[in-house]
């Protein structure tokens, strides 16, 4: 087997309408497909970024809580690749969204920070 990237992360969202806004309005991702599986009750949302990864965005009925805090095992973030760290957190800022202060990885010297979608779900702002 040769793994090549990423092609989606799945995400299950509490608030479909919610979610939905923050992902394409907030965040700016490109719908790509938007179906209602009746059978399931449950919305599918595909979402591209500009580099052709996807995020499936989807909604059921009275989905269990995640723990995000304090970390558990499991998944741990989604991180997005931006030009400025400082401008995108801004940017966020100015949408209503609580960002962790900026702060530097020590390992590769590039700018970071945190913020969450409006499910808590912790996402990350990594500079490109």
């Amino acid at each position: 087997m040769f793994l090549e990237s990423i092609h989606h992360v799945a995400i299950i969202c509490s608030d479909y309408p919610r979610s939905k806004a923050f992902y394409t309005e907030v965040l700016g991702l490109k719908v790509i497909a938007e179906t209602y599986r009746e059978h399931r009750q449950s919305y599918k949302l595909d979402l591209a970024l500009p580099n052709g990864n996807q995020i499936e965005l989807f909604s059921f009925p009275e989905p269990p809580k995640r723990v995000s805090q304090p970390e558990a095992q499991g998944l741990r973030h989604l991180a997005f690749v931006v030009k400025s760290v400082p401008a995108s957190a801004e940017y966020l800022q100015a949408h209503g969204i609580e960002v962790e202060p900026i702060r530097t990885d020590d390992l590769t010297g590039k700018q970071f920070t945190f913020f969450s979608d409006p499910d808590g779900l912790p996402l990350e702002l990594y500079e490109g």
